[in-house]
């Protein structure tokens, strides 16, 4: 592929060394590095190709990185990545030991925060803002770019309430196209859409401010008061309202954000400015790639695919490939709605994520996508289950987190039937740290109320969400993992599950090993590695295998006969161990006998799992087969 400049551009200092009207080709050559690069390494791939010519001006007209650049989300931030010295390595994203899949302090100086979760950069960048003036760095200047769907947050706007109120001069770009990962909605969306100012009036309005500044004319207190008689004289003369200026942030925009010599002059203009503001930019997802442009939501993260041709190469799926859990629980969640008309779906943002879009196409007046904002999404739940309705909450585990108060405030404390389908649960692959799912149990587990379960497969999975709508089953947590379990015949009838019961998957007198969910197919592998190596009398007596099911209320007749029964005791569960499943059993053994059995648990430890796929992340924590089957063959070696 040739470059015409990014070849010799490995900082951000060299980029500042070309003349402005060469940064059209510089974002060129991005753009076309990006496309080859993921093409075969897949990633986030729609987001960055937006924002590439806003990534490029930013690093010409910033100091980066004495300037901050805050990111959010952060899977935009691949044009970033190649700019600031990371282009060389930028084969490895994603992969196990190689760059981080998101933005991260730990990996690069040019990463300023944490931006694996969206909404959070207007505060971060706050709290930067406002350090620099509390330590003199006048000519420090803070930038953070948000979208329009992560501005649906709640953070972001306690962040903008807050952004006048100290003394700082950040800039917050709006990254306007209309996109989260699906389509963006809400009042939000609306209001930008209408929302424009005159490029004249703005430079006018810019002029005259900095004169009088020359002139000793403007202090904070003249500026605000300017600030609120420009917006209502604006309000009077064109009967729009802006909520930026109402809340004393100088709004600049909209302008075009593929403009990329426009964009610097602008940027330009503002970087000097006093005071909170806000650059509001149009863009394109996808933007230079007619495929994704087409297709954003498709191309937002497409796997590998032909450049040229624009074809995705997908991995064959016949008619007997497992189903993606995500899917089996769209479908049963239409198949339920169908048979029991107060159930209704709720899901943050992630409607073809969690495929509550098939709940949307049969059902669109029971279906709600409420933006980039799950504390509010288990509130709302809270409120339709108090007047009757039956609410199927689906979150993706790690996001879950966020919406903690929620969940104990809002639903738990009364007990409401809320059902939380917890996607994306345990370890994620190559998404990294800020994605897995591995605290939700033990997170949860104290809060009282909740009834907490993870589905062996799914089939199970269809079981349990038809428990959880039966009455009086109360807040029902239900967490499953990201990608495909191992049944092809999954369409089971829709039974009963008793709550607290769990199962045992096969007998054994050596040892008692308990799991819970999908994890639990893991150790049947195990399992069966250990027979095929096993001495025929130890295979005789053999493992017992205990699918536990529900972490709450826990199986107290199957802890209690394993506490009698054996000496040796594995829990296993694929989220943290402190708090978790093997917390829980420890706790019952040691108040329930004077002799306990040994506990052995098998989980997360106490540290951030890095990325990498699910199996080399198994590995990394020892929760694989193999650990598995070295952890019996040592107990078994010391009885």
């Amino acid at each position: 592929m040739q470059l015409k400049y990014l070849s010799d551009i490995n900082w951000p200092s060299d980029l500042r060394k070309l003349p402005v009207e060469a940064l059209p080709d510089v974002c060129n050559d991005l753009r076309a590095d990006i496309l080859e690069e993921l093409a075969v390494n897949p990633g986030h791939l729609a987001s960055s190709l937006g924002v590439v010519e806003l990534t490029v001006a930013l690093h010409y007209v910033f100091d980066t990185p004495y300037d901050r650049i805050v990111w959010d989300v952060g899977h935009q931030a691949y044009g970033h990545k190649i700019l600031t010295g990371r282009r060389k390595e930028f084969y490895t994203n994603r992969k196990k030991g190689g760059i981080r899949p998101f933005p991260s302090p730990d990996e690069s100086e040019y990463d300023t925060f944490t931006c694996g979760h969206a909404s959070n950069s207007i505060s971060a960048a706050l709290g930067m803002a406002v350090a620099a003036h509390q330590k003199g760095e006048q000519k420090r200047r803070i930038v953070c770019v948000i979208g329009d769907g992560a501005m649906s947050g709640g953070l972001a706007f306690e962040g903008l309430n807050n952004a006048s109120e100290s003394p700082n001069d950040m800039l917050i770009i709006l990254n306007d196209n209309n996109m989260s990962i699906d389509r963006s909605v809400g009042g939000m969306k609306h209001y930008l859409l209408h929302l424009h100012t005159s490029s004249t009036y703005n430079r006018m309005r810019f002029r005259a401010a900095r004169t009088l500044t020359k002139w000793g004319l403007m202090d904070d207190q003249r500026r605000r008061s300017i600030l609120r008689f420009n917006n209502a004289l604006k309000s009077l003369l064109t009967k729009q309202r802006n909520i930026f200026e109402g809340m004393d942030i100088r709004y600049f925009g909209p302008t075009d954000g593929h403009d990329v010599v426009e964009l610097v002059r602008v940027l330009r203009e503002i970087k000097e400015m006093a005071g909170p503001k806000l650059l509001h930019i149009h863009t394109t997802k996808g933007k230079g790639y007619k495929p994704a442009e087409q297709a954003a939501t498709i191309w937002h993260a497409p796997g590998k695919f032909n450049v040229e041709s624009g074809e995705r190469i997908a991995e064959k799926q016949g008619e007997t490939c497992p189903p993606k859990f995500q899917d089996v629980f769209g479908e049963t969640l239409v198949e339920l709605a169908q048979q029991n008309e107060r159930i209704v779906g709720i899901t943050p943002a992630m409607p073809t994520g969690c495929s509550m879009n098939m709940l949307m196409e049969a059902m669109p007046n029971r279906a709600f996508d409420v933006g980039i904002a799950e504390g509010h999404a288990v509130t709302f739940a809270g409120g339709l289950a108090k007047e009757g309705m039956i609410p199927f909450c689906n979150i993706y585990s790690a996001f879950a987190q966020r919406s903690y108060d929620n969940i104990i405030h809002d639903v738990a404390m009364i007990r409401l039937p809320v059902v939380f389908c917890f996607d994306r649960a345990g370890l994620v692959g190559e998404d990294g740290p800020t994605h897995h799912g591995i605290f939700d149990m033990a997170a949860l587990r104290p809060v009282p109320n909740l009834t907490i379960a993870s589905p062996y497969d799914e089939c199970e999975l269809r079981r349990l969400m038809y428990t959880a709508q039966l009455p009086d089953k109360g807040p029902f947590v239900i967490r499953y993992p990201r990608g495909s379990g191992r049944l092809t015949e999954w369409k089971c009838p829709l039974e009963e599950v008793p709550v607290g019961k769990g199962r045992i998957i096969s007998e054994g007198y050596l040892i008692a090993v308990l799991s819970i969910g999908p994890i639990g197919n893991i150790v049947q592998d195990a399992l069966n590695l250990w027979r095929e190596k096993a001495a025929p009398e130890l295979q005789e007596q053999g493992i017992a295998h205990y699918d536990m099911r529900f972490l709450k209320p826990i199986d107290q007749e199957i802890l209690q006969s394993v506490g009698e029964r054996f000496k040796h005791v594995i829990t296993i569960e694929d989220g943290v161990r402190n708090g978790g499943l093997g917390s829980a059993v420890l706790e019952y053994m040691n108040d329930h006998f004077d002799r306990p059995p040994h506990v052995y648990r098998m989980g997360i430890g106490d540290s951030f799992v890095p990325h990498g796929t699910v199996a080399e992340e198994r590995e990394m924590v020892g929760i694989d087969a193999a650990s598995i089957l070295k952890l019996i063959e040592e107990i078994l070696a010391k009885s």
